[in-house]
């Protein structure tokens, strides 16, 4: 381990834990989409009221999430650590990419962390390291593919859905591949394992073995924590007594984290005192921005026309290839009309010609826009959307506010 890392590793709050009481992580919620499901996991946006991983008060675009750095470094000198956990899986997002460089460029003295699913991981540890990424962490819950195929519904790979087996073994493939790709760069790695009682938990022990041959740094034993509206909603949280036996016994092993708080995808502070909701409304312009009204009082000069993917015009709550409509507003100054909706097609399907038509068909019924709006989007309409000429803006909440930052974050590029 060289001396920068080391210095490094004895400011991670999550990695080190003597550091946790001294040094605070922020995490950057700018990855909402994911390409695997997991049984226990249910992602949540513009939500406040819950702490756990998959949740976050907003998404913000890499632009927004460096700006906020700043912010939050101003109020919280001790940040040694910014981190990517989601809400979705950061690899399969572009925006993590983006968000990285900007603030690593910006801010060189802060550590980068990550934290996936691992499966996109071996494509992408060689750019993670040249981006400054040093900590990676990797979700991983079985060695085994046919205890992983109780716990993850799909995985989406090389555009096709894997289920079952199938997808257990190329996660699994995948995972193993990544790590030791990672390590191999020397970046220390840490394994996440939720404990699912009666699924994978007399099975753990093997798997902690398995990933010590691979030369992971640290193993985090979680655990479960029962979710509405997902399979395995209805399951029993593992006891404290059940998750610090397994740990004991692991740590024979390999070093244990024992003083995890399961974070929020848009965590700031210190691990015993997030204090995220103190910068709920930070973003680009550095400090608390109010709500902007959206009114019909009359544009006047030059408008910008902001296409937003609701049902309600309330809340930004369609992604781009789901939405049944787009609200188009009209922005000139503070004056923000909306001018009209704009209802699209439905063609079905998710691959081939079906998927291709309805990407297309909603490109063109935006040509007008100049600004688009959207809960998630894929990489295929984001890029085809920015060839055009057109600002894309992922973001959940109020429509008001997403409205306001579209605008300005298009207006300061």
């Amino acid at each position: 381990m060289d001396g920068r890392l080391a210095d490094a590793l004895r400011q991670h709050p999550c990695y080190n834990e003597e550091a946790h009481k001294k040094f605070a992580r922020m995490h950057l919620p700018v990855a909402p989409r994911c390409n695997i499901q997991c049984n226990y996991c249910n992602r949540r946006y513009d939500c406040s009221n819950e702490s756990r991983p998959g949740v976050t008060s907003s998404v913000l675009t890499p632009y927004e999430a460096s700006e906020k750095v700043g912010a939050v470094k101003e109020r919280i000198p001790e940040l040694s650590v910014v981190a990517i956990a989601g809400p979705g899986d950061p690899l399969a997002n572009d925006e993590t990419f983006a968000a990285l460089e900007l603030v690593h460029g910006k801010y060189p003295g802060i550590a980068l962390c990550l934290s996936t699913n691992g499966l996109n991981l071996p494509g992408y540890a060689d750019k993670l390291y040249e981006l400054g990424v040093r900590f990676v962490t990797v979700t991983m819950n079985a060695f085994d593919p046919d205890v992983s195929s109780k716990i993850y519904e799909f995985v989406i790979w090389d555009g096709k859905k894997l289920k079952g087996k199938e997808a257990a073994e190329r996660l699994l493939t995948n995972q193993l591949e990544g790590i030791g790709r990672c390590i191999a760069l020397g970046m220390l790695v840490k394994v996440n394992i939720v404990l699912i009682p009666g699924i994978n938990d007399t099975h753990i022990p093997d798997l902690v073995n398995a990933v010590k041959k691979l030369g992971v740094y640290i193993v985090n034993i979680l655990p479960l924590i029962p979710v509405e509206g997902t399979k395995f909603s209805d399951m029993r949280a593992p006891t404290p007594e059940e998750r610090k036996r397994l740990m004991d016994v692991c740590s024979k092993d390999v070093r244990m984290m024992r003083h995890c708080r399961q974070c929020r995808a848009d965590a700031i502070g210190l691990l015993d005192k997030d204090r995220s909701d103190e910068f709920v409304r930070v973003g680009a312009c550095g400090s608390g921005c109010g709500p902007m009204n959206v009114r019909s009082d009359g544009v006047v000069g030059n408008s910008v026309r902001v296409a937003v993917a609701s049902d309600n015009g309330a809340t930004v709550n369609g992604g781009f290839g789901n939405t049944k409509a787009f609200r188009m507003y009209l922005v000139s100054g503070d004056a923000v009309t909306e001018d009209r909706i704009v209802h699209v097609k439905e063609h079905g399907g998710v691959y081939g010609d079906a998927h291709t038509k309805n990407i297309n068909d909603r490109i063109i019924s935006l040509k007008d826009a100049d600004v688009v709006v959207v809960k998630e989007i894929g990489p295929r309409p984001m890029n085809e959307l920015r060839a055009s000429g057109k600002y894309v803006h992922v973001s959940g909440g109020d429509v008001n506010d997403a409205v306001r930052n579209a605008v300005r974050m298009r207006r300061d590029l």
